[in-house]
């Protein structure tokens, strides 16, 4: 019985520390894909943003997740060829649905978005404002940094967000289910 307790105590921290990570670092220290820790945290994390109201650090965390996603499954050479088309079309609308709401140009480089949104969310955990305003500057984001930051701050229920976020776990566990 011990031994059973100190797994489930294991599992359980494992679980938990994979939850407030990088969506780009390694998953679970490294034991785990990455893009697999994204999509099966994404109904958590974007499936529903209004969750996030209040907490503009965690919803930069949402939008760069999102970006994360929807960039890594469409062109990483082991996912990329077999995503169902649907889930990426799911995801690319939830990018586009979020960026429109942000104030983020619908052409923006997802890595610097995702840079960016990693930047702001480090500043606004650090307590300063003008790093996380410095980050939203740029032709990227043409709302401004002021608008950006405040809608971050009021992140309301996005539902192509949540939808994706549903169909990119559910496609985790079908890839999973497949090996």
């Amino acid at each position: 019985m011990p031994r059973r307790r100190a797994a489930l105590i294991l599992t359980c921290g494992l679980g938990l520390a994979a939850c407030g990570t990088n969506p780009s670092s390694p998953y679970l220290f490294g034991l785990g894909d990455p893009i697999r820790g994204a999509g099966l945290s994404a109904p958590r994390n974007f499936g529903d943003t209004s969750r996030w109201a209040g907490q503009p650090a965690s919803a930069a965390f949402a939008v760069e997740q999102l970006e994360f996603l929807t960039s890594s499954l469409a062109t990483d050479p082991r996912y990329a060829p077999v995503v169902n088309p649907a889930v990426l079309q799911t995801l690319q609308r939830a990018r586009t649905e979020m960026r429109a709401y942000l104030g983020i140009a619908s052409d923006a480089d997802p890595q610097l978005v995702i840079t960016a949104m990693q930047r702001v969310g480090a500043a606004l955990r650090g307590g300063s404002q003008a790093q996380a305003e410095a980050a939203l500057s740029g032709a990227a984001f043409p709302a401004g940094p002021r608008s950006v930051l405040a809608r971050l701050a009021e992140m309301p229920r996005l539902p192509q967000a949540a939808a994706a976020a549903g169909m990119v776990a559910s496609e985790m566990d079908r890839l999973e289910r497949r090996n």
